[in-house]
């Protein structure tokens, strides 16, 4: 079926307060047909028109995949794809994956994307209007210990995954953290009693999970879903867990299969972005072993908090999987992992490879959801300055620069080795390339640059000159 094209101000809906023009002119609206021609699921494109005067959209009868030429004739720098949970899965996650980097002739993404979607209309269109305004992440609770300082966080509670039966919790933002053991048998309600009290903005989990289940560390317990809610699966009783409404973000960055909806609204994903009003949500659609697309995405958010929105710490994470991936065989950039044979690749080579396409990322691709910053650790600042076709990017460190801090000191580095210095340019640049006579050794394409190794010191000032045009 022909895909077709239309303006968004064609739709006639009613005025809000909206997001700049300015990001509405980048932002592409990607359904499908069955979507759009449903009356309650098409409120949701309408919802995204208020929200971006300007954008586009394109239509498709089958897979997002039919709509490259309108992607690359607007050339969106984000793109949120509305679709309906019976229709998503692993191999729809896959292809938009591959999607990315098929607008022009680079090895890198070229938008940032996310997929919105909900348990019915009503939920996918929450999950437009919950992200109308920026959410600055303030609680959290997890499942793993590598947050455990809790240091971005002014309410934090976490359960060990390492440890069997510890439990932290930081009760305010002054307060230290209160370390104790609990009964194993407890897991399952300790976590379900933690999720009531602090009400988190942001939850990350990992351990076993399924597209039916998540489980508890050392296996203590279940969260399942049923009727789009989460409920605890005890033995003798499922208890719903108690929602405050309140919108989240949910980051099971270490677990398997979470992300896949699986062609069901019943499945967890669904679940957790209907009752638990997960907003944003980026997970693995696969068994995942190697953890580099996941746990890179953590930990680009992480390390510098405060200046990247999640969907461009991902984005970041990706560009630079794909510039090292290229590095090593550059062959494997047209290909599909699972219709490769791997046998002669390295482990890293291997994993870059697997863990390339098999993440999702769902909700509006340009919310602006962030960590706190953390004063002692904002010790670089970043400025871009247009000069007719150059473009010029000033990186001052301060006294306490910490270089080792700039490549993540060393979270988890079984997984993510060091990061390079990264910047997501504010506006879009056309065709950058370095000024001839600079030796950075760089990833750089019209939305992004990471140098690495750039041997930064305390109290100087870098300057990265572009050529754009």
């Amino acid at each position: 079926m022909k895909v077709v094209l239309l303006l968004l101000c064609l739709l006639s809906l009613g005025s809000v307060n909206v997001i700049a023009d300015s990001v509405g002119k980048d932002y592409m609206v990607v359904a499908s047909e069955a979507v759009m021609n449903d009356k309650e699921w098409s409120k949701v494109i309408g919802a995204l028109r208020i929200k971006y005067p300007g954008a586009v959209m394109a239509l498709y009868a089958d897979s997002p995949r039919e709509v490259l030429r309108e992607l690359r004739k607007y050339a969106p720098r984000y793109v949120a794809i509305v679709e309906k949970p019976e229709r998503l899965n692993a191999d729809y996650v896959f292809d938009l994956n591959r999607l990315s980097r098929e607008v022009d002739e680079d090895i890198y993404a070229d938008f940032l994307w996310g997929i919105i979607t909900g348990y019915d209309a009503e939920a996918a269109l929450r999950m437009v209007e919950d992200t109308r305004t920026p959410l600055l992440v303030k609680d959290a609770i997890t499942t793993i210990t590598e947050l455990s300082s809790g240091k971005w966080f002014d309410r934090y509670a976490w359960i060990d995954d390492r440890e069997l039966g510890l439990v932290g919790e930081k009760k305010g933002p002054e307060g230290e953290i209160d370390i104790y053991h609990t009964n194993i048998t407890q897991i399952l309600s300790k976590f379900q009693e933690l999720y009531e009290a602090y009400d988190p903005d942001l939850v990350v989990t990992a351990s076993h999970a399924t597209q039916n289940n998540l489980e508890m560390p050392f296996s203590l317990g279940n969260i399942k879903a049923k009727d789009g809610k989460l409920y605890a699966d005890f033995a003798s009783k499922k208890e719903f867990l108690k929602e405050s409404g309140k919108r989240r973000v949910y980051l099971p960055i270490g677990n398997c299969l979470i992300a896949d909806v699986n062609n069901t609204k019943e499945s967890m994903a669904i679940a957790w972005m209907n009752s638990a009003h997960a907003c944003s949500m980026i997970g693995y659609v696969v068994p995942t072993w190697y953890g580099r697309n996941g746990w890179g995405t953590l930990k680009y958010w992480l390390t510098t908090p405060g200046r990247y929105t999640l969907s461009e710490a991902f984005f970041l994470n990706q560009q630079d999987m794909l510039h090292q991936l290229n590095a090593w065989k550059p062959d494997l950039q047209h290909k599909g992992y699972f219709q490769e044979n791997v046998a002669e690749l390295t482990y890293d080579e291997n994993g870059f490879f697997h863990d390339r396409d098999v993440v999702a990322v769902y909700g509006d691709p340009a919310w602006d959801v962030r960590l706190q910053q953390i004063p002692e650790e904002n010790d670089f600042t970043v400025e871009m300055k247009r000069d007719r076709k150059k473009c010029i990017i000033t990186i001052k460190t301060k006294d306490h620069f910490d270089p080792e801090r700039m490549e993540g000191s060393h979270f988890k580095e079984e997984h993510v080795k060091n990061l390079p210095f990264s910047y997501f340019f504010p506006e879009r640049l056309k065709n950058p390339r370095l000024l001839q006579g600079q030796d950075w050794k760089v990833a750089l394409d019209e939305n992004c640059l990471l140098i690495y190794d750039p041997k930064f010191e305390p109290g100087k000032t870098y300057q990265v000159i572009l050529e754009t045009r």
